[in-house]
């Protein structure tokens, strides 16, 4: 695992183990990647998770979620903003997904939302990633 962006690389597992047709996995868990997790449940990319925790160490399982005919509910999982050039955007530009078939994910002032959320709060943020 990278040690300079590990949103990046528990989104590349997630999407990793979806293509390989896992029914769970299990990663290391942390403030923001358990809220990025709860969006997934929120928007019904994955059936369900839960938050392991053994002493200080936590991690979280996922279970992810399928279509009919064996497909995964994540067909793709883009991370936008990079350690080295990260991406801000005002309430204008929030990007939309597939028309508002997929889902943006924000970091705002309000914590980390998705894009329409952020619409309806009228507020800008970096943009964390796009699944679809």
């Amino acid at each position: 695992m990278s040690l300079n962006d590990p949103i990046a690389d528990f989104l590349c597992c997630i999407q990793n183990a979806s293509k390989a047709k896992k029914e769970t996995l299990t990663l290391p868990a942390s403030n923001r990647t358990l809220r990025i997790v709860e969006i997934l449940k929120e928007e019904r990319f994955i059936k369900s998770f839960k938050l392991i925790e053994d002493g200080n160490k936590r991690s979280v399982r996922i279970h992810l979620r399928y279509l009919k005919g064996n497909r995964p509910a994540i067909k793709k999982i883009k991370k936008v903003t990079k350690p080295g050039l990260r991406q801000y955007v005002g309430v204008k530009k929030i990007p939309r997904v597939l028309s508002g078939l997929g889902v943006a994910i924000l970091s705002t002032p309000k914590g980390i939302i998705t894009d329409a959320q952020a619409r309806k709060d009228k507020v800008g943020g970096e943009v964390i990633c796009k699944i679809w």
